[in-house]
């Protein structure tokens, strides 16, 4: 009995992704909650400040025996209740900004994926693998982490600077006036500073994109270094790297990171004046007849002020750094449409006319369901280039129509109905041989023809009769969890012959009008190459099959042969190709004889 797994509820679709505004508006009800508690947090501070005072003037008065110890006792009481709601009102303000940044996090992250996997092959070809992970996941989190802070700093700097201003006008405006000439100052040289962050900030991230594709790199061919002998030259490449990143990261961080103290120390230039001035106050020679609390109360609501006003000042250079990772991303994110899963169409004939690249030249054919064409010719003559063309990712010269209707003009939902695709790369998932092939759907393959297997018990019979189709089943049935065993990575844990058949079990299990298999049995035996063949055709007796392979021994079962060589094309059976194309009849007799030499050891 399969368990479902609850996913997580889908967020509210943003109209407009490019502006960050959107994502402010669309988690109105958070910063609704966020700006409430914010106020009685940030108004609140100056709460301190003032029974700070007050309990420093307490004190005076019981050591001049004008109060006693129930007075300072009452005092503190008070103090401890506000604050302790102050700080109950700064917990929920955390817990709400923590929400607003990790839902505008995961918004930033679907609207960014689903423009990574609806852009076509060859932009995803030309793009740096790197830099792509470095956007996904680096630099959305940067986004969200800078609105995070602005959002934050609003309140526990900007309400609260309004706050201690009030409070220090209150006491002595023209003290107050002469005071906050400072703290400006570090504002102009955080401005000052923009572009500075900013540049060394986007040096690093493109560092961090080189980095990271050296990293992929270096796992991915690992063996094939070390086998090779080239192992240390790729670690000194690695290290050239991790240096470079190394020093661009600490240039982007030191200015953020370093200037914060020199910002403070600005700021609290004016304590000065009030040492003076205030003095002048409570010896009642000031501007203002001040008392010990006064005096106590301005000092230490100037320092707080101060404090607040280092961190705008960090806060300008924290939100520059995150406008250098959204203007890599904002390309990325733009609207996209919901797919709706794809109306699988009636089988139907398909007519290719003048369909050309320099490659392969010109190809025309006609093919009905039922029908296999084999494409076949030397490397790089421009085979799994036509059989991307039945995507649609990429334009294509001449036509290609199905029931009459051109590929290129329908739209992905009906155009993902009619093309079923197996390319070079198998693209498992990293997950059970189960879901690798039903793809959360148990019903496929429920009208396949019945090749059952007695080694798998399984609830799915679409799913016995796809491993069964592609000679897996035994095997599967020896695996330790049998269907629900993790196949890694990419297939790690599966040799490339079961990552080959258990990727044509998916295409076979949803099965479209037109199958697009480009060598699907490179990693196979011959025999079970044979096996895997016959079932295909039964399976897909309905479906029209393009067989892209070098191997020619399985071409006379075919209806059509397309053989590509030399920027030409050429479309005939597989006896008229043995007569007319010397190479073709070249390489079906050494491939026939060398499966003889096979059969006689």
């Amino acid at each position: 009995m399969n368990k479902t797994k609850h996913a997580a509820s889908p967020l509210t679709p943003i109209a407009e992704p490019q502006k960050i505004s959107s994502y402010f508006r669309a988690e109105w009800r958070s910063l609704a909650i966020v700006t409430v508690t914010g106020l009685i947090y940030n108004i609140g501070l100056i709460a301190g400040p003032w029974f700070e005072g007050q309990m420093a003037q307490c004190l005076e008065n019981i050591f001049k025996g004008r109060a006693g110890f129930p007075d300072m006792a009452r005092l503190v009481a008070l103090y401890v209740t506000v604050i302790a709601a102050v700080q109950l009102a700064r917990s929920l303000k955390r817990l709400y900004v923590r929400r607003f940044a990790n839902a505008t996090g995961r918004r930033m992250k679907e609207i960014l994926y689903a423009n990574l996997i609806h852009k076509s092959s060859a932009e995803l070809r030309d793009a740096d693998v790197g830099s792509v992970m470095t956007k996904a996941v680096s630099d959305v989190d940067a986004c969200a982490e800078g609105m995070r802070k602005f959002t934050t700093e609003i309140f526990d700097t900007g309400v609260a600077l309004a706050a201690y201003c009030v409070m220090l006008l209150f006491y002595d405006w023209r003290l107050a006036l002469l005071c906050l000439i400072f703290p400006p100052v570090s504002y102009v040289i955080a401005g000052k500073m923009k572009s500075l962050v900013q540049r060394t900030g986007a040096a690093a991230r493109e560092s961090a994109g080189r980095l990271n594709a050296a990293t992929l790199d270096r796992a991915g061919n690992a063996v094939t270094y070390r086998i090779s002998g080239c192992e240390a030259g790729r670690d000194r490449d690695y290290e050239k790297h991790l240096r470079d990143y190394e020093k661009t990261s600490v240039r982007a961080e030191i200015w953020v990171s370093a200037m914060p103290p020199l910002y403070q120390v600005v700021s609290m230039a004016s304590g000065l004046f009030i040492l003076y001035f205030g003095s002048r106050n409570v010896l009642h020679t000031g501007w203002t007849a001040w008392n010990l609390a006064a005096f106590t109360t301005f000092l230490s609501c100037y320092t707080k002020l101060a404090v607040k006003s280092s961190h705008a000042a960090k806060l300008f250079n924290a939100v520059q750094k995150a406008q250098v990772s959204w203007k890599r991303i904002k390309g990325l994110m733009q609207p996209v449409q919901a797919e709706a899963a794809p109306v699988v169409q009636d089988p139907a004939e398909l007519v290719v006319t003048g369909l050309a690249d320099p490659r392969f030249g010109s190809v025309s054919f006609t093919a009905g369901p039922g029908q296999i064409i084999g494409v076949t010719g030397p490397v790089a003559s421009g085979k799994s280039s036509f059989g991307r063309a039945f995507l649609c990712e990429e334009p294509y010269e001449g036509s290609i129509t199905f029931a009459g209707a051109e590929l290129k003009s329908m739209s992905p939902q009906v155009l993902s109905g009619i093309v079923g695709y197996l390319g070079h790369d198998t693209e498992l998932m990293s997950d059970t041989i189960r879901s690798n092939v039903l793809m959360g759907d148990e019903s496929v393959a429920a009208d396949a023809p019945d090749i059952r297997s007695d080694c798998l018990t399984d609830d799915g019979t679409g799913l016995q009769q796809m491993l069964a189709a592609v000679c897996l089943d035994r095997e599967v049935a020896e695996m330790p969890a049998v269907t629900e065993t993790r196949v890694g990575t990419g297939g790690v844990l599966l040799s490339g012959g079961q990552q080959q058949r258990l990727a044509l079990a998916r295409t076979l299990a949803h099965r479209r009008p037109v199958l697009i298999l480009d060598d699907p049995f490179s990693a196979l035996d011959k025999e079970t190459e044979r096996t895997v063949f016959r079932n295909l055709r039964e399976i897909a007796r309905d479906s029209i099959v393009i067989l892209i392979s070098h191997r020619l021994y399985l071409f006379p079962e075919t209806d059509q042969v397309i053989w590509m060589e030399d920027g030409r094309s050429v479309v005939q059976t597989h006896e008229q190709m043995l007569k007319e194309i010397p190479h073709y009849r070249e390489l079906f007799a050494l491939q026939e004889e060398g499966d003889t030499n096979e059969q006689k050891k």
